[in-house]
């Protein structure tokens, strides 16, 4: 069989075996290695497993995933997310959709300690929903808004994606968090902008909470200072030069736990459960690494990206054209898979047609950009119908809530993502701020 004809045979096996739900790592290893084995015989195959797994896990930038996760982890048994939640409600909760306002405010906040989108909704939507209950939001508004409010973890640094992207497509990891911070932040506010005007028209969707006493409102303000300690020193020290991402993250470790043993939060039993989570997340994303380094052998030896590289050159279509197709084909692998597979299974295809576009920037600066705008995608792609996988994580806390009512309460958060993507694409500035600044 041809090369080109058996990568594409390939690629039709691999979607085949994920959308009837076969484990992403364990599809792109039984893709890659049975082509492989097709391709260039068992010898050439054996070789090149002798030592995959070794070159593969060494990489010392893979090292600041699990600290970052235990980091995660740890915060979510220690209480931060319950501080962040009454803090920023005693400040919003007393506007109109301003506990819905408080809960996204809180995801962010969340999300910059545990770079995870799955984590921030599963955690703040245990928190959030209660009170966006007691002041019966309506069912739509109160899910939606916690589904939608985890994508956040995706994009505020530290984020295990945002890491994965950089180790990817080989660029800076303090590069790629600085670029991500203003769209990040840009985020926060369009989906606080959502709420606003959404409970402008749906006056009942959103009532109005209740005012804190000045002596509650202090108090809940100053429960916001661990996180905004923690997030400044392990973040500022990355942006300042003082320390790499790992011990940046092993400093994010110590001091979330520090945190928990002051406060009497975190148990033997807690830490002990961290760390089991900690391993099996970590685990999970090696495999799909090494998953995808062996697909992605495959496909090089049979063309397959060069290929589509050809082809879409060739096209005859511009490069945004070609930017929008890749756009949507990663919303619709996000109603197949979760983020982190995504960017692990697509970037490397996509990344090679990209860099041969000529979008005004020098190829750093594209590589940047280009990773910040699929990421914003991704995000959208967790709450894409009828698959975004945190509306099933939100429906799972809130059984009462029919799915199509949390899928209607994430529509406005749906279009506030369109609309930044669009705004990220036409203004590479945005992005690129504040890396031109570090350089």
């Amino acid at each position: 069989m041809d090369s080109l004809a058996l990568g594409l045979l390939g690629l039709v096996v691999l979607l085949a075996l994920i959308a009837i739900r076969v484990p992403i790592a364990y599809t792109m290893i039984l893709v890659g290695i049975g082509g492989t084995l097709i391709q260039s015989g068992p010898l050439v195959l054996l070789n090149q497993l002798k030592d995959l797994a070794y070159a593969q896990f060494s990489n010392y930038d893979l090292s600041v995933l699990p600290l970052f996760i235990l980091m995660g982890g740890l915060a979510t048994h220690t209480g931060l997310s319950r501080d962040l939640f009454r803090g920023a409600n005693a400040w919003l909760g007393r506007l109109p959709g301003g506990v819905a306002m408080a809960a996204i405010a809180a995801c962010a906040g969340f999300g910059a300690l545990s770079g995870s989108s799955t984590a921030t909704a599963s955690t703040m939507g245990s928190v959030a929903l209660p009170e966006l209950r007691r002041y019966k939001y309506a069912p739509s508004l109160a899910t939606g808004t916690i589904a939608a409010g985890g994508t956040l973890g995706i994009l505020i640094p530290p984020s295990v994606v945002l890491i994965v992207y950089a180790i990817i497509v080989e660029t800076n990891i303090v590069t790629m968090f600085a670029a991500a911070l203003i769209p990040g932040l840009l985020a926060l506010l369009m989906f606080l902008l959502t709420i606003a005007i959404y409970v402008r028209f749906v006056p009942d969707a959103g009532p109005k909470g209740e005012r804190v006493p000045a002596r509650e409102l202090w108090s809940a303000t100053l429960g916001l200072a661990p996180v905004i300690v923690i997030f400044g020193i392990v973040i500022g020290g990355i942006y300042g030069g003082i320390y790499n991402p790992t011990p940046a993250a092993a400093i994010g470790v110590f001091l979330v736990a520090l945190y928990g043993i002051v406060r009497s939060k975190l148990t033997w039993a807690s830490f002990r459960t961290s760390l089991l989570d900690t391993a099996r997340m970590s685990g999970m994303i090696y495999l799909i690494l090494l998953g995808a380094e062996l697909l992605k052998i495959f496909m090089a030896r049979a063309g397959v990206p060069q290929a589509a590289a050809e082809f879409l050159h060739t096209s005859g279509l511009g490069p945004y054209e070609i930017l929008a197709l890749v756009i949507v084909v990663f919303l619709i692998f996000g109603c197949l898979m979760d983020s982190l597979s995504m960017v692990i299974l697509a970037i490397p295809f996509f990344w090679p047609v990209i860099a041969g576009l000529d979008f005004g920037l020098s190829p750093d600066e594209t590589k940047i950009w280009f990773g910040v705008v699929i990421l914003v995608t991704v995000e959208l792609g967790l709450i894409t119908p009828p698959v975004g996988l945190n509306v099933f994580i939100i429906n799972s806390l809130a059984r009462d809530v029919p799915m199509r009512q949390t899928f209607k309460g994430v529509m406005p958060f749906f279009a506030s993502e369109i609309v930044r993507i669009i705004i990220l694409i036409a203004f590479p500035a945005i992005t690129l701020l504040l890396p031109r600044l570090l350089n």
